[in-house]
């Protein structure tokens, strides 16, 4: 594992704000005071970083549960762990959630009349390599309403939970799909600022990633902090 010395600030414009008016809920739950600043801790650089081996096994195929296959289109997910100055970050944790095909989470709170898929749990733990690399496969997400707003819908997305290196580089963000429209109608997403930071949570389709006759392949690299950060929501 890389040990940074220290983490860049991240830039203005690049992660949502605390409040975004079209994004209903943070209406409520932003900040009502002026943020105070406060400098880096020693805790916060050189935090304990949770291992697999406190947080339990990997698990890297969610098209298999409960003694069967999930229904929908099969996809792969690969990427690298990056810290601020490009470097990987190995043995980091990656907890990674998200809808079933028809667009509706294995989850009591959800209450989207779109059917459970009884061999799709929708979640999963992975770890990078030494050359700060993952991977899993998984069923491709499907939209669901959300009622933020009238016809509202969010994008195919997926939700990613990482551990990096320090408490700084904890990082809970989403992946977005290539050529979804519903990006462009999306308050989350449009949440953020800079189009460039925007585009950061996009996949890339890749054919080299693509198993021939079994699932389609994407790359979604996602970085700690600095100034190529990918947006988070924490």
């Amino acid at each position: 594992m890389s040990t940074p010395d220290s983490f860049n600030p991240v830039p203005a414009g690049t992660h949502p704000a605390y409040a975004s008016p079209e994004y209903k809920s943070t209406i409520l739950r932003s900040p009502a005071q002026p943020l105070v600043r406060l400098p880096h801790t020693l805790t916060e650089v050189t935090g304990p970083q949770p291992g697999a081996d406190v947080l339990g096994p990997t698990v890297a195929d969610f098209t298999k549960y409960n003694g069967g296959e999930a229904v929908g289109e099969r996809i792969i997910v690969t990427g690298r762990v990056l810290d601020d100055y490009g470097r990987p970050v190995p043995h980091t944790v990656l907890e990674i959630w998200q809808a079933n095909a028809a667009g509706r989470y294995h989850h009591p709170v959800d209450q989207h009349a779109a059917p459970l898929d009884p061999h799709f749990l929708g979640s999963g733990r992975v770890t990078t390599d030494a050359d700060g690399t993952y991977r899993f496969q998984s069923i491709k997400p499907g939209a669901y309403p959300w009622k933020n707003h009238h016809n509202a819908w969010r994008p195919n997305h997926i939700h990613f939970s990482l551990f990096g290196p320090g408490m700084a580089t904890r990082l809970i963000t989403q992946m977005y799909f290539p050529g979804d429209p519903l990006l462009a109608l999306d308050p989350i997403y449009n949440s953020i600022p800079d189009a460039a930071a925007r585009q950061r949570l996009v996949s890339h389709f890749d054919i080299e990633v693509t198993q021939p006759e079994y699932a389609l392949g994407y790359r979604f690299d996602i970085v700690l902090r600095g100034r190529h950060a990918t947006p988070m929501e924490n």
